[in-house]
């Protein structure tokens, strides 16, 4: 039986996401204080217990992780995003990062570099062939974070970390990052951006968030050109575009390009019961998208492929996704979703045409990704 990997720690749930829903909580303009912010950790926790009362902990090698160190996280991020973080972290309550909706609480600098230390990890260990692949419940997450600016939040850029460690540690000449949160993955976008070592490929809900990046033009610039691939999907696109974006653009970029390493980056925000999108994913379609991706590891790296945790903010929904993929990278089924009966009757399944017209305007840009 392979060997997978699954790296969480308490601390994961520990992270302060502040007062607000989305926003600090502001009398003023009159946004209440509320128990659970949109990001709060809770549903990170509840997808861990599922993996322990599933059964599927059974079928998973439990992973250690341990904080990342300023070398780790000065190869993707100015030192100025650094500084900031300290500084926050440093306040006796935590503060907002600086875009105005990331709180870092108290001392939450040793969660963010615990998070992208799990990242880094798994990465060592799937590399080294201790295991088969892996996933990495984290938190915070981290595909917005850029070059200079933690936001969305996300305080360090945990995925863009792990390639960076597995380029400039371990020697591989070639990782892709693919990114399913149904948000644009702005901040690995900008960090590879002018880098043709990494191959960056972002599905989301166009003008989700950020509303103004993540198009079809965005390729990269320089060395880079071509190496940035975005896959805008209208809103409402579920099962059936996703899969075929897989099939028509993603695994046919990913055979031409031929990664040492896939890094996922797997937020569960497209989920259909997910309230920060407008997308009709089910477990059943983050299941068949990680199947694509170990078939097509399988076939270009000899299955060198990890998953790592980003958004996700449907506590009920949420749970039932991770633990499809989980059971994709085992092999075992444990337990059936107990919600599909429900959503699966709520549209998504069939491919429409304005969502595969671009899904097929976005394959063509396959033609400029070289080996």
């Amino acid at each position: 039986m392979k060997k997978v990997g699954y790296v969480w720690d308490t601390l994961y749930s520990w992270v302060d996401t502040g007062t607000g829903g989305v926003f600090a909580a502001n009398l003023s303009k009159r946004i209440q204080p509320i128990t659970h912010h949109m990001n709060h950790p809770d549903t990170k926790r509840r997808f861990n217990e599922l993996v322990m009362t599933s059964g599927q902990i059974d079928f998973l090698t439990p992973i250690k992780p341990h904080p990342a160190t300023d070398a780790d996280i000065l190869r993707v991020h100015d030192k100025q995003l650094l500084d900031n973080a300290k500084n926050v972290s440093n306040k006796e309550c935590g503060g907002d990062i600086g875009d105005r909706i990331t709180h870092l609480g108290n001392g939450g600098i040793e969660i963010a570099y615990l998070s992208a230390g799990g990242a880094i990890e798994l990465t060592k260990k799937v590399i080294s062939g201790e295991l088969h692949t892996g996933y990495a419940l984290v938190s915070p997450p981290g595909h917005h974070a850029t070059k200079k600016d933690s936001m969305g939040f996300c305080i360090f850029n945990n995925t863009s970390i792990a390639a960076a460690y597995a380029k400039d540690i371990l020697g591989l000449k070639r990782v892709a990052i693919v990114d399913w949160d149904v948000h644009h993955g702005n901040g690995t976008q900008d960090i590879w951006w002018e880098d043709s070592s990494v191959l960056t490929i972002s599905i989301h809900q166009n003008k989700c968030f950020p509303t103004n990046s993540g198009f079809i033009n965005e390729r990269g610039a320089g060395n880079g050109f071509g190496y940035n691939l975005n896959i805008p999907l209208p809103p409402g696109s579920g099962n059936g575009a996703y899969i075929y974006a897989f099939e028509k653009v993603i695994v046919p970029a990913l055979k031409k390009y031929e990664p040492e390493l896939i890094i996922v980056g797997s937020g569960f925000d497209a989920s259909i019961l997910d309230p920060l999108s407008r997308m009709m994913v089910s477990s059943e379609g983050f299941k068949k998208m990680a199947s694509l991706i170990l078939e097509v590891s399988n076939e270009i790296n000899g299955g060198k492929c990890l998953f790592v945790q980003e958004g996700g903010y449907s506590p009920h929904y949420l749970p039932f996704c991770g633990l499809a993929v989980i059971e994709a990278l085992t092999g075992m089924h444990t337990l059936d979703d107990p919600l599909m009966d429900m959503v699966g009757e709520m549209g998504g399944n069939e491919l429409l045409p304005h969502e595969k017209k671009v899904v097929d305007e976005c394959a063509n840009l396959i033609a400029d990704i070289n080996r």
